[in-house]
């Protein structure tokens, strides 16, 4: 079993993505895993998924979008002043 690593991110910080589809957007992260170094960023990372009609909430199926983990080191804290990441806590 693995332990987890301590992770610079946490909830609330201000990012830039800066690898994969979504390089270069800015966006809040929203929930913070350190047991799979992940992290949720609001409007990052939007996938599709298919859910089946549920009879006790009554809620119809369909096709949704919602946010897909990043991986830590695919993100970097966005400093306020410059407007561009940085590996350092400002």
């Amino acid at each position: 079993m693995e332990i987890a690593t301590k992770m610079k991110l946490k909830k609330g910080d201000q990012i830039v993505v800066i690898a994969g589809k979504d390089k270069g957007k800015t966006g809040l992260i929203t929930k913070v895993n350190p047991a799979t170094n992940r992290v949720l960023v609001g409007g990052i990372n939007m996938i599709k998924k298919a859910t089946k009609p549920n009879q006790q909430t009554g809620e119809g199926g369909g096709i949704i979008e919602k946010e897909a983990p990043i991986h830590a080191s695919n993100v970097m804290l966005l400093d306020p002043k410059t407007g561009k990441g940085t590996r350092k806590r400002v």
